[in-house]
């Protein structure tokens, strides 16, 4: 705080307080990798979008991408608790009349991991184009290999 009194009221300090706005090109994406072997879904998904919007970042800004690109080996070996690999419903609607589709979490999981793990956490992001194209910087794998060894990407962080 600085101390230089301000000229309309001598008995105030001024308070000189910026706030940091982060550029589009200030901003360093780097690479994680996590594996989802028993992990639960939503404990994972809400790590996972906290990374690629960028929250653990100190330059995080709301209308900026500040976020990391996050690639998710093993999806097909994701956790779901209670009674969601029953009871839980993917639909997918043609746009014609009897055009909806549902799948159980099991069938998803099944046939297309990737999905569930790409829902859970696509829902977690702002609905608008910022959303859109946070989604892009998530990479999903449903076995233990992935082509991003070129990005060299660290373990994920334990602090998110």
């Amino acid at each position: 705080m600085d101390l230089r009194l301000n000229s309309r009221c001598e008995s105030r300090p001024v308070n000189h307080m910026s706030t940091i706005s982060a550029k589009a090109a200030d901003v360093q994406h780097d690479w994680y990798v996590v594996d989802a072997k028993d992990l639960v879904l939503g404990r994972l998904a809400t790590r996972v979008a906290t990374v690629l919007r960028g929250k653990h970042k100190v330059i995080f800004t709301p209308h900026v991408d500040t976020g990391d690109f996050v690639v998710v080996i093993n999806a097909a070996d994701v956790m779901l608790t209670g009674n969601k690999l029953n009871a839980k419903q993917y639909h997918d609607y043609t746009g014609y009349f009897g055009g909806l589709n549902s799948k159980s979490a099991r069938e998803v999981l099944a046939t297309n991991p990737e999905r569930v793990i790409r829902d859970a956490v696509k829902g977690m992001l702002p609905k608008n184009k910022l959303g859109r194209q946070i989604i892009k910087k998530l990479k999903i794998y449903p076995g233990a290999e992935h082509p991003h060894a070129a990005q060299k990407p660290q373990s994920f962080p334990d602090y998110v």
